[in-house]
């Protein structure tokens, strides 16, 4: 798993316990709500594929595209 590095919107290396932030609002699929630009996610876990990061947002378990994300 660690073959790979993952990498935020602004070319930042990532890694497992890191906070970051959003930078688009994303609607969340089957959840129904919207995270806002802005949003701060904590305590983010790699996954096997190096454009996703597996976190939990108000209480819900979701993946979220490195693409929107800036490191803290």
């Amino acid at each position: 798993m660690s073959d790979f590095i993952v990498k935020d919107s602004n070319g930042n290396q990532l890694n497992d316990g890191d906070s970051v932030t959003l930078i688009k609002s994303l609607k969340v699929k089957g959840g129904g709500t919207t995270l806002k630009q802005g949003t701060l996610v904590k305590k983010i876990r790699l996954t096997d594929n190096d454009e996703e990061v597996d976190c939990k947002v108000d209480g819900m378990s979701i993946v979220l595209r490195t693409e929107f994300l800036k490191k803290r």
